[in-house]
């Protein structure tokens, strides 16, 4: 599932497409960070524990998310956790894909536990197409790069240092507090871990409910935070290939009648096609809430989405006023594009074969058919065939944003971002809470962190992470979890 964090997932929720940043304007607007060098003894702890994480490879293809768990647990072992704390899992033909649960004991007989996930796994990243190292934390101008940066290690590092902090200083808290950090979230045919434990161990992770990646806050590209997120559900991921045959030939006789052709022509259909705009509970909430904080053009239009009658002309303008933000264009509606092309045997002969995937983020109550036949329908050439390839189901079972949950946290923004509003928010990506969910687990992504409109490069080039965000972030989801456990 989405904030720095990200929606989201950690912000991936506002932030899921990544971007290329070769040129980066919203950094020189940026406040300078600390340096390392005049760090806390606590803070610099932690990010060296952040760039042990950023810094070890986790992508499905180059990585491992089992030698970054083993990490992980020696940092937690020497803290004081022992054998009886820590569970560490596996599959056959997924060795490095493995993860860990660790569980620090609570006080109460009486209170259910709170259970804390993160992903390890990351996108890949091409060392020849990034600016930096994408495996080196880079601090400049008041942020970090790396992949990773974002979505979602810092939100791991948080847990890790959290727990370890809470062991080390012996601090009694009243729930049980366990965390899973898992591999598999980036990827929709590998392992999953939080789903291999959900079906296998769903004793170890059982909990009143979990917080998760998707939330947080955004800037205004200029350093200043202007809202905060609290992750409320999401929309459901499915992959479908677009796929056109012909009996090909030789290419010195060409003809239009080209499967490469007939795929081109479908794709430029689909990009120039708009789902048609839906609300949710959710997110009449998000428009709502945040249009009341907002005084400009995009304010006057989130009021109107959620008070105009449905297709009237005013509800139509606000919605052509929202689409120009794409995070918004997304929450309205389910999605799809197109992010794998193959086609052709050889370059001197007419392609017998051509095809694209299509990854569609699919809003609460759609079906999974009535996406497929749209798409049908849009591409409007009977020649192609359009199979659904796979989903990450379970559908997601959007949880109830409770006064238990939603209280502690809006004090503390209160605190930390004075006169910021703090708004329930859909992510439009996707993450693990899903399989939590269909276990009676409600999964929500906290606010705390942030970071700014444009994606901040999570699942792109260049990815980064607003240095003052994360150690923000820290002390706010720090003092969060003890307000959830006591």
């Amino acid at each position: 599932m989405p904030v720095p964090i990200a929606a989201t997932k950690l912000l991936r929720s506002l932030i899921l497409a990544g971007v290329a940043l070769t040129a980066l304007p919203a950094v020189a607007q940026q406040a300078p960070a600390a340096s390392p060098a005049a760090l806390r003894p606590d803070q610099a702890a932690f990010r060296d524990l952040y760039r042990e994480l950023v810094e070890t490879d986790t992508s499905i293809t180059t990585g491992s998310c089992t030698a970054l768990a083993d990490k992980v647990e020696v940092r937690l072992r020497k803290a004081g956790f022992g054998d009886g704390d820590i569970t560490r899992f596996a599959v056959a033909g997924h060795e490095k894909e493995g993860g860990l649960v660790v569980v620090l004991p609570g006080t109460s007989k009486t209170l259910k536990p709170l259970l804390l996930l993160g992903h390890l796994d990351v996108v890949v990243a091409k060392r020849e197409d990034w600016t930096r190292d994408p495996y080196t934390l880079i601090e400049e101008n008041g942020y970090f790069f790396g992949r990773g940066t974002s979505d979602m290690k810092p939100l791991d590092a948080i847990w890790i240092d959290m727990l370890g902090t809470f062991k080390r200083d012996k601090v009694k808290l009243g729930r049980t507090i366990k965390l899973a950090l898992t591999c598999g979230e980036e990827t929709s045919w590998a392992f999953n871990g939080v789903r291999w434990l959900a079906e296998n161990k769903p004793d170890l992770i059982a909990a009143e409910f979990a917080l998760n990646e998707g939330g947080g806050g955004r800037t205004d590209g200029k350093g200043t935070v202007v809202q905060q997120n609290f992750h409320v559900g999401e929309k459901v991921v499915a992959n479908y290939r677009i796929e056109a045959t012909n009996p090909g030939g030789h290419s010195s006789v060409p003809i239009r009648d080209n499967a490469i052709y007939e795929l081109s022509d479908a794709l430029g259909r689909l990009r120039d096609y708009d789902f048609p705009l839906m609300l949710n509970d959710t997110t009449r909430a998000y428009f709502g809430r945040l249009g009341a904080s907002r005084k400009d053009e995009i304010g006057q239009a989130m009021r109107t989405i959620v008070t105009a009658p449905a297709g009237s002309a005013e509800a139509k303008a606000a919605e052509v006023t929202l689409n120009t933000d794409r995070s918004f264009h997304s929450m309205l509606r389910t999605t799809c594009v197109a992010t794998l092309l193959d086609g052709g045997h050889a370059n001197n002969a007419l392609p017998q074969r051509a095809g694209a995937n299509v990854n569609c983020r699919i809003f609460p109550g759609v079906s999974f058919e009535t996406v497929q036949k749209t798409l049908q329908d849009v591409i409007a050439d009977p020649k192609l065939t359009v199979t659904k390839v796979d989903d990450r189901g379970p559908l997601p079972i959007p949880p109830k944003l409770t006064p238990q949950i939603l209280g502690p946290a809006e004090k503390l923004v209160a605190k930390y971002y004075p006169g910021v509003p703090l708004v329930p928010m859909m992510s439009t990506g996707a993450t693990d809470g899903i399989y939590l969910e269909a276990i009676g687990i409600p999964s929500y992504g906290p606010p705390g962190l942030y970071g700014d409109p444009d994606g901040n490069g999570a699942h792109g080039l260049n990815e980064r992470a607003i240095v003052k965000a994360v150690y923000t972030g820290r002390d706010f989801l720090t003092e969060l979890v003890k307000a959830y456990a006591q």
